[in-house]
């Protein structure tokens, strides 16, 4: 029963997070077999917070093992939120939340975006990291949206 409730946990998580959109990718290195070495830009908008959309860049492994989902990605990403229409804060906003996320390798890495409120200037903080199961890394980057009105809002 205990597996149970972690998988419907993790399924639960899973549906309230971001589903990003591609942008566009660039290449950085071009290789001779297997995909090139890229760098993709992907938009998602706060699933719980109307009005702001974030755009993450990240680094893309080619090569061989790029080519078949083998490769690990490194932990190399920008992240820019902004508003893009009216903010509408629900009732209970988290202190903190996770956003996105989205695998970089096969086994146990991921990109994560969480959002924070930082209540006493008003601002929505966005994060992203690179979570590792075994051996964290420190990359991170930030992002602020400051909560004002949009047009006659």
């Amino acid at each position: 029963m205990g597996s149970r409730a972690t998988v419907c946990g993790a399924l639960a998580l899973w549906s309230t997070l971001a589903q990003a959109d591609q942008v566009g990718c660039v290449t950085t290195e071009w290789k001779l077999i297997g995909a090139n070495h890229r760098i993709c830009v992907e938009s998602f908008a706060d699933p719980k917070v109307p009005g702001v959309t974030c755009h993450v860049s990240q680094a893309r492994t080619g090569g061989v093992s790029g080519s078949f989902g083998l490769a690990q990605d490194p932990s190399q990403f920008s992240l820019a939120c902004r508003q893009t229409g009216p903010i509408t804060l629900p009732a209970k906003l988290p202190k903190e939340a996770t956003v996105f996320a989205e695998d970089t390798s096969i086994l146990f890495k991921e990109t994560r975006v969480v959002r924070m409120w930082d209540e006493a200037n008003k601002t929505l903080v966005y994060l992203a990291i690179s979570r590792k199961l075994i051996d964290g890394a420190p990359a991170n980057s930030i992002s602020t949206v400051p909560v004002m009105p949009w047009g006659t809002r």
